[in-house]
């Protein structure tokens, strides 16, 4: 199984919207891609509520059956769409993917 973590900082605003509203509309959308992306078990989205100086203000925590099914994802269509939404909205991010 591969786990894959994404931690993201949100611009303050964009698409004209807050960054709250943002982190609601990206996770909507990502987790709205559960069960329509085989090999993808699990995928949840957290936001930050501690607004810690340390704090990212998104966790995307997901479950893949393979390193095939992950790269699968990637370029899924239903995953493409809401690449550039993100990107728009994100200041930074950092990626986690590893076995276990």
């Amino acid at each position: 199984m591969i786990k894959h973590i994404v931690m993201m900082r949100l611009k303050e605003s964009a698409h004209g919207k807050s960054k709250s509203e943002n982190a609601q509309l990206i996770k909507e959308k990502l987790e709205a891609l559960n069960n329509k992306i085989p090999g993808l078990n699990k995928l949840e989205i957290g936001i930050d509520f501690s607004k810690g100086n340390d704090s990212g203000d998104i966790a995307l925590y997901s479950e893949f059956s393979s390193k095939e099914a992950l790269a699968e994802y990637q370029k899924h269509p239903e995953h493409t769409a809401i690449v550039p939404f993100i990107k728009e909205a994100r200041e930074e991010g950092s990626v986690v993917d590893y076995i276990i």
